[in-house]
């Protein structure tokens, strides 16, 4: 099993910026990559990027690209996404999330979710 916290959201300005942080604990070397999902109201849960904990390759969905950045500290097992120029559409609840194995393309561990409202 593998647990994840995510923290630091919170309510920002548009054009603001806010880090996330997501906490990985028990057998995290059974994983491949972590993710950053989102869920708007309203909405569909939606990918928004990954990273690989071997070679940091990193995916970015388009509506974030160039604004937002995941990044890894394997020693902590951390994950972070910092999110710049943030937008009030970028509002939404963000759950990280973590993959087991590089051939199934399906996240199998996921956090409670935190809050971030972008104020316009």
């Amino acid at each position: 099993q593998v647990q994840l916290v995510e923290s630091g959201g919170g309510l920002v300005q548009a054009g603001g910026s806010l880090r996330l942080s997501c906490a990985a604990s028990g057998r995290t070397f059974s994983t491949y990559a972590m993710g950053w999902f989102r869920q708007g109201p309203g909405k569909e849960r939606e990918f928004v990027t990954s990273i690989t904990w071997s070679d940091g390759s990193t995916y970015y969905a388009d509506s974030v690209k160039g604004r937002f950045t995941i990044s890894r500290d394997n020693a902590k097992n951390t994950v972070y996404l910092q999110m710049n120029s943030l937008k009030p559409e970028d509002t939404a609840v963000y759950y990280c999330a973590a993959r087991s194995s590089h051939r199934i393309p399906q996240y199998d561990y996921w956090g409670q979710g935190t809050q971030v409202t972008v104020s316009s």
